[in-house]
């Protein structure tokens, strides 16, 4: 025992520098050279403490970077938000799901919400065979309230430039503006002939003619109410609407202060006949989600050999997490092109950190102490 004495201080002194340096496989290595000496050693209590090392780096380890410190199984990046589940191309954690869907679903107190500029909307439903997702706003009327005020009442729905690619709501979805004045963008070249500048109209046979049935116009001011004929008042040839329904394809952003209006209703019909009067129709904003044509296939093959789909946090690139291994393909691919003495790329395995390369050293340190 007094001649491995000196020895472990050496030891000791290469461990901390290697810890301090990261480098995993000296320290390593000589981790198992201090485990050789510490054979030499006659109180069986050393194998006890020595369990918690590996206890510590497990804890230590578990965090939401999915390219340092991610569970290395195929469901690390699904996650769950009340009766919702949250799948790719979507995300909870960052790294995880495709680019363009990042920063956007956030889980608070159970409650699924999506965020983007025009504001937060809570997520009722994400439905992945038809890719679609299902939004409340709390601010937006139905056919039992109108909700409306002179500064604009609700979010409407506004993407970045960037994102509008891979969000935006489904081309059957009916937005119905309301209250707007004579000289919102709506109604530029107003009045003309017809009406012909006006963007309001019937979509998939849902527009304002119909909404005017709601019993929530029966409720409000008679200011309020539309005048003249159904026509007049839904399309505006004599006069700005009380409401005018268009598609988000016709104006691209749906910003109810910008637009000068009072407020919106935001209807949709998944149903293939048409819904039996506005009663009945399903109140929300249905948006629509999809992938570059380049990406198409790309998560596919990534599952299929085992591999988690995510994006690299630097240059928002696909790429496939494989256990041991990242991938611009998929984890077959990786594996045949990689060694492990040879691939420096991070991935989904759990590696321990700098605090806890240190951490075990001074775990070791103190043990010694104690003993020697």
């Amino acid at each position: 025992m007094s001649a491995s004495k000196p020895r472990l201080n050496v030891l000791l002194k290469h461990i901390a520098t290697e810890a301090a340096s990261s480098d995993m496989a000296n320290f390593l290595r000589l981790l198992c050279r201090m485990f050789s000496l510490l054979l030499m050693l006659t109180w069986p209590w050393w194998w006890f403490r020595l369990i918690l090392l590996p206890v510590t780096v497990a804890t230590s380890s578990e965090g939401n970077n999915v390219n340092s410190n991610a569970a290395p199984h195929s469901t690390y990046c699904r996650s769950y938000c009340g009766n919702i589940t949250v799948d790719f191309p979507f995300a909870l954690r960052t790294g995880c799901g495709h680019s363009g869907f990042r920063d956007l679903l956030y889980c608070i107190n159970g409650v699924l919400m999506l965020h983007i500029p025009s504001g937060s909307y809570r997520v009722l439903d994400i439905d992945y065979a038809y890719r679609g997702v299902t939004l409340h706003d709390p601010g937006m009327s139905d056919c039992y309230s109108l909700l409306r005020s002179p500064g604009g009442l609700g979010n409407g729905f506004v993407v970045e430039p960037w994102r509008a690619p891979y969000l935006e709501p489904d081309p059957d979805n009916v937005f119905m503006l309301l209250g707007c004045r004579a000289d919102s963008p709506l109604f530029q070249g107003f009045p003309s002939p017809e009406g012909k500048h006006l963007p309001c109209r019937n979509v998939s046979g849902m527009g304002c003619e119909e909404y005017y049935r709601c019993p929530a116009w029966d409720e409000g001011p008679s200011i309020r109410r539309p005048r003249g004929s159904a026509s007049a008042s839904a399309y505006g040839v004599v006069s700005p609407p009380e409401c005018c329904a268009l598609e988000f394809g016709a104006i691209r952003a749906i910003n109810v202060s910008h637009l000068r209006c009072e407020g919106y209703s935001s209807a949709y019909s998944l149903a293939p006949l048409r819904a039996a009067g506005p009663g009945a129709w399903a109140y929300g904003i249905r948006v629509a989600y999809s992938l570059p044509a380049n990406h198409q296939g790309f998560c596919g093959a990534c599952q299929a050999t085992g591999g988690v789909c995510g994006y690299d946090q630097g240059t928002d690139a696909d790429i496939c997490l494989c256990h041991h291994y990242n991938s611009t393909s998929n984890c077959d691919s990786a594996y045949a092109a990689a060694t492990p003495e040879s691939s420096s790329e991070p991935s989904i395995m759990p590696k321990p950190s700098l605090a806890t390369l240190v951490g075990g050293f001074l775990l070791f340190r103190n043990i010694l102490s104690s003993t020697l």
